[in-house]
């Protein structure tokens, strides 16, 4: 028996095929084993899960994110001793070994093992040697882009295509092309950095909350309650890649004096995303670096895929979105893609072809109407997806909104079920009354929208007053079923009823969103401004406003983002001293 691993900068998992489908071994309940490696206070090694939660107590004997250090003369230091990089790295790779030993009943020798593409020859050496410390024969070191194209390949593709595979990992960031023909997947460029990952999202996420913490309580927490502050900050980070808001909460902080404290933050994702936009958009780089180099252009692009948890963040789907034109997808675990992929090399070099994995996704956007653009005008009936077609199952996910006015009172929340940037072409699924709303909210009141799906196809939809914590809800039972006709013709009744202003076509007119006219997150409360603003507006900034919001749907036709921004920002600057008016 040969397994699959891939050895992670955050988590690793290891990976077999039997009876003929790939099987991510479960530890401690996980199919993931936290890369950490530390020494208890009794002077007992520890590995996953146990080190990780030491991490918090005990930082100074506990080694995290080691994969950044292969191939590297660094040592670390655990309790009176040192250790090199590879030889960490084999206490998890041993313990990965032993694990994949009990739960195939016999001793496991031999292995492949995954790097990222971006790896040099000695951070490659470096694995090879890790692997032979743990007792393993490594028969095979394996990009970590060609195993997560296998991994998709065995979701059931086969056809000849041209693949980006977006690896954005805990320690390491690459982007490949490959093409894929039968059995042979041939990487065509390569480029990445081997230090931009998750732990530096985590960071830029640390930074913010000590400086928090410093505004609240005078003084940094200590070395203790730094690294406690540092994994609610990962946390938080997963908490705001499915939630459009979320909380850092942490009680008994230790400070450098010896007294403790309580600590909260609360963020939402857009202020995440203009912490970690920077970052983010650094991958640009690396994406046009293998188009030029594939010789490629976007319309070659035949699918995206993602791997790492990091891809979770809506703002990188729509980031390579905007760039490439097409959605990646997702009907694979990102988190265990690699390992999936690592376990296909190994079945087929123990003369295995036949391997499969099983996934559940949506295979129908849900969302809900808001003020926006539509082909670029003015519209009330503008779709925001919410939870996308191919995500896996179960999934959560929210986003917020703005009520128009100041002192509405209501809300009325249309769920719709579909890909059309018109809700109204769209099938309405169903819908509720949000009353009662504060009338007394200067700027509106901030609604979250809140939807998640389950495998049996109930799909739940809460929207919640953020500042009142008001909320109602609406439960929707079958909603993964096929539309039939009569359920498209009731749709479509129901839909002529509520918006009695617009006759629609009853032809079949549901292509796919172009990236000139996709929802913008923030056009419904930029509309809104727009509307309060215009009484107070002379004709000069009238007529200026007018031809800026066409300029603006103009650059978003051409994707030009810098001409989008330069845009936005002019609105703004009207909208600015207009508000001062109001």
């Amino acid at each position: 028996m040969i397994i699959g691993i891939d050895l992670g900068t955050t988590n690793s998992e290891v990976c077999v095929v039997r009876d003929g489908k790939l099987d991510v071994i479960s530890i401690d309940g996980s199919p993931m084993l936290p890369s950490c490696v530390g020494l208890s206070a009794a002077g007992e090694m520890l590995i996953g899960q146990a080190a990780r939660n030491q991490y918090a107590w005990r930082p100074e004997q506990t080694i995290r994110s080691i994969k950044r250090k292969m191939g590297t003369e660094d040592v670390v230091a655990l309790g009176d001793k040192t250790y090199r990089p590879q030889e960490i790295s084999a206490m998890i790779l041993r313990e990965l070994k032993n694990r994949a030993s009990q739960a195939l009943g016999r001793d496991v020798t031999q292995a492949v093992i995954t790097v990222p593409a971006y790896f040099n020859d000695a951070q490659r050496q470096a694995t090879r040697e890790a692997g032979a410390l743990a007792g393993l024969e490594v028969l095979r070191i394996l990009n970590e882009p060609t195993a997560a194209a296998l991994a998709y390949e065995a979701a059931g593709v086969s056809k000849r295509r041209n693949v980006l595979v977006y690896d954005f990992g805990g320690g390491t960031f690459d982007v490949s092309i490959v093409t894929m023909t039968g059995d042979v997947v041939e990487v065509r460029a390569t480029h990445g950095d081997n230090h931009l990952g998750g732990d530096d999202i985590d960071a830029l996420l640390l930074e913010r909350a000590l400086a928090t913490f410093q505004e609240q309580h005078g003084q940094r927490p200590g070395t203790i309650g730094e690294s406690r502050l540092r994994m609610a900050c990962e946390q938080l980070k997963k908490d705001l890649s499915s939630q459009a808001m979320a909380s850092l909460s942490e009680v008994g902080i230790p400070l450098e004096n010896g007294d403790t404290v309580t600590f909260s933050m609360d963020m939402n994702r857009s202020e995440f995303e203009d912490i970690t936009q920077a970052l983010i958009r650094r991958t640009l780089t690396s994406i046009r670096h293998v188009m030029t180099e594939s010789g490629l252009h976007a319309g070659d692009i035949d699918e995206i895929l993602l791997v790492g948890g990091s891809t979770r963040i809506p703002a990188i789907e729509e980031l390579i979105e905007r760039e490439i034109g097409k959605r990646p997808r997702r009907d694979v675990n990102p988190d265990l893609a690699v390992a999936y992929g690592a376990g296909v090399m190994a079945a087929r070099l123990a003369g295995s072809n036949d391997q499969r994995i099983l996934v559940d996704i949506s295979p129908y956007t849900f969302g809900t109407s808001c003020l926006g653009f539509v082909d670029g005008e003015h519209c009330q009936h503008q779709f925001v997806p919410i939870i996308k077609s191919g995500t896996p199952l179960p999934a959560r996910r929210g986003k917020v909104f703005y009520t128009a006015i100041p002192g509405q009172t209501a809300v009325n929340v249309r769920i719709f079920q579909g890909d059309n940037q018109d809700a109204r072409r769209n099938v309405l699924v169903g819908d509720f009354m949000v009353e009662d709303l504060d009338e007394g909210a200067d700027q509106g009141s901030e609604i979250l929208l809140n939807m998640a799906l389950d495998l049996d196809g109930i799909l739940t939809a809460t929207a919640i007053e953020q500042h009142t914590g008001l909320n109602k809800s609406v439960v929707i039972e079958d909603s993964l079923k096929k539309v039939s006709e009569a359920d498209l013709e009731q749709s479509r009744s129901r839909i002529a009823e509520m918006f009695p202003d617009v006759e629609l076509a009853d032809g079949d007119d549901d292509g796919d969103v172009s990236d000139a006219d996709e929802v913008h997150p923030g056009d419904a409360d930029l509309l809104a401004r727009i509307d309060r603003c215009r009484e107070h507006l002379d004709a000069v900034d009238a007529e200026d406003l007018d031809r800026l919001l066409e300029k603006l749907r103009e650059a978003r036709r051409a994707s030009n983002e810098t001409a989008e921004a330069q845009t936005l920002e002019g609105i703004e600057d009207i909208l600015f001293f207009a508000e001062q008016r109001t």
